[in-house]
């Protein structure tokens, strides 16, 4: 273990309330929950001060939740800045999930062209107009991969000034402070560059769940997960790798950020992998409303029977598979390549459970090919069960393993070979590969809000598919589709909670840019990487979800795999037909 940098840090509420002048009203946007906000005014208030504090992340929102009076609102029509230097739709990402929280007032979202960093918003009553300014305080900065941002900032104003100026917030500086000692640092030219590289952030603020599905505010995730990615990006271009490559072995990177009664404090250390697991209790399969503990999941791969298979990830821990061999044309399933994609482990399970007792089951069958990410998720759940956790998503390596190949591996095969085998094994021309994302939204608010690489991903928009085909395998691409959607079109509920998510992600972020495949969202494009012709994903927004939510992500996913094997059975007859064999 080896320290690279520890500090504590003076909490901004306590220096504003230290600092300030008696009689001079003020105005400041932290990044603060509401709870801590208002516990400082008061604390000013005893020293005969006004002020009011607000917040530097997500201000429109919070000015709705906090300030704003619905009462007899119509309608509300919200001009919000477009900056060069950032996405259009950046500032109008930054409300969400308003649209879903006004009652039955009809919200516009315009664009205004200049840039300026506030909101112009107009509430239409039966009595008249009222026209609100809230500020949206941003500065435009380099970070440090060279990159400009468009990124919150705290604020301040003194003594009736309404222009103020940026005041560098806690938050702001422990991020900086540790990114910078990791750039620092000489981490050597070879890669992976360590074991574990870890960063426990000690943060006072409390997550605050919103009246709509899995949203919440959290500046605690939000912190994890600029970190996490700013520090992939810092040894992606160490390595001469361009940015959001995802063949890059750093090592894993685990920020855990703590919620703490007062102290801010950061320490940035190296430490060796672990190779346990943490143990939990035994659940029915079908109706597990958590994520299953490894034991049961290796229990449930011997029930169901076949050749077992294995490979090893980086700390030693075993990828274990089974195959099942039958007449059927083979599929491939697999599960958990990130674990912090939850539900399509457990899918994964419950489907072979039911395939073993077809007659002519012929598939190989992979839950958990990440089981490195998998111990970083169970660490991580311990203190913030619902965070989304992308820290668990690569492996101990800090690499995706779907690209990783035999060319580009070198020593570090590991547990991509578990996909090789199977194929080798079975002869499958169909990789059912089961995934999740955020159940809600996802930011980065200290590099530039959006997650850089992964716009797409920052808001849910239900349970979409996506296929990636050889070249001449697109007839069959589209027969899939159709019958995997028609088929998941008669789960009940499934559709209207697919509705739901994709009317509030398009007010939001604007088109989903997806084909709508009888009610599903469907990408399907192609791609020659894989040696499997026929590749479906699964996308289901379950980082992290629980209770009869996680029943309803693994009931989708088995439901998929059911319909995608029986679906092929038919599509490759056909082929076969057709093609005279």
């Amino acid at each position: 273990m080896t320290e690279i940098f520890s500090q504590t840090f003076e909490r901004t509420l306590d220096a504003l309330v230290r600092q300030a002048v008696h009689g001079q009203p003020l105005e400041a946007w932290t990044f603060d929950d509401v709870k801590s906000r208002r516990d400082a005014e008061r604390r000013l208030a005893k020293k005969g001060i006004t002020a009011r504090i607000r917040s530097a992340y997500k201000p429109l929102l919070h000015s709705f939740l906090e300030e704003i009076d619905l009462t007899g609102v119509e309608s509300i029509q919200i001009a919000y800045p477009v900056h060069s230097a950032a996405p259009a739709n950046r500032f109008r990402l930054e409300a969400y999930p308003l649209a879903a929280l006004v009652g039955n007032a009809k919200i516009d979202f315009v664009p205004r062209e200049d840039g300026e960093f506030f909101y112009n918003v107009v509430l239409t009553r039966e009595t008249g107009k009222e026209t609100l300014k809230v500020l949206a305080p941003n500065r435009v900065h380099v970070d440090v991969v060279g990159e400009i941002n468009v990124s919150p900032t705290g604020w301040l104003c003194k003594g009736g000034d309404e222009v103020g100026e940026r005041s560098e917030t806690d938050y702001e500086r422990l991020f900086e402070s540790a990114i910078n000692a990791v750039a620092k640092y000489d981490w050597g030219s070879d890669e992976p560059y360590f074991e574990e590289l870890n960063i426990r952030v000690r943060y006072p603020s409390e997550d605050l769940p919103l009246a709509i599905g899995d949203e919440v505010v959290s500046l605690r995730e939000a912190l994890h997960e600029d970190f996490y990615f700013s520090l992939l990006e810092f040894f992606q271009k160490k390595s001469g790798r361009p940015l959001g490559d995802r063949g890059l072995k750093p090592g894993q990177i685990v920020p855990e950020v703590i919620k703490s009664g007062a102290e801010v404090s950061v320490r940035v250390e190296t430490r060796t992998l672990g190779t346990a697991f943490l143990k939990s209790a035994e659940q029915a399969i079908e109706t597990a409303e958590a994520p299953l503990s490894t034991d049961q999941i290796a229990n449930l791969l011997t029930e169901i029977g076949g050749e077992e298979f294995t490979a090893r990830a980086r700390s030693g821990r075993q990828v274990k598979a089974r195959y099942v061999s039958g007449n059927d044309a083979a599929v491939m399933i697999s599960g958990g390549q990130h674990p912090n994609e939850t539900t399509g482990i457990v899918g994964a399970l419950r489907a072979s459970r039911e395939l073993k007792t077809k007659a002519g089951a012929h598939f190989t069958i992979s839950p958990l090919e990440n089981p490195d990410g998998y111990a970083i998720h169970q660490r991580l759940r311990v203190d913030n069960p619902r965070h989304m956790h992308h820290a668990a998503r690569y492996t101990a390596l800090g690499d995706d393993l779907e690209y990783r190949t035999l060319e580009n591996s070198g020593a570090h095969l590991n547990e991509k070979e578990i996909r090789f085998k199977a194929q080798d094994l079975s002869g499958a021309t169909l990789h059912v590969n089961l995934h999740g994302y955020p159940s809600h939204e996802w930011t980065r608010p200290l590099s530039g809000y959006v997650p850089r690489n992964f716009a797409m991903w920052t808001l849910p928009k239900g349970f979409f598919l996506v296929v990636r085909h050889h070249a001449g395998w697109t007839e069959q691409a589209d027969a899939l589709l159709d019958k995997v959607t028609r088929h998941l079109g008669t789960i009940p509920g499934l559709l209207d909670y697919n509705d739901r998510q994709i009317a509030l992600y398009e007010i939001h972020a604007g088109e989903t840019g997806f084909r709508i495949i009888n009610g599903f969202p469907c990408l399907s494009s192609i791609d020659d990487r894989h040696a499997v012709p026929m590749t479906l994903i699964t996308e289901y927004p379950d980082e992290t979800i629980y209770g009869d939510d996680f029943i309803a992500g693994h009931t989708a996913q088995m439901q998929t795999v059911m319909s995608a094997y029986e679906a092929w059975q038919e599509i490759m007859t056909v082929s076969r037909e057709l093609s005279g064999v």
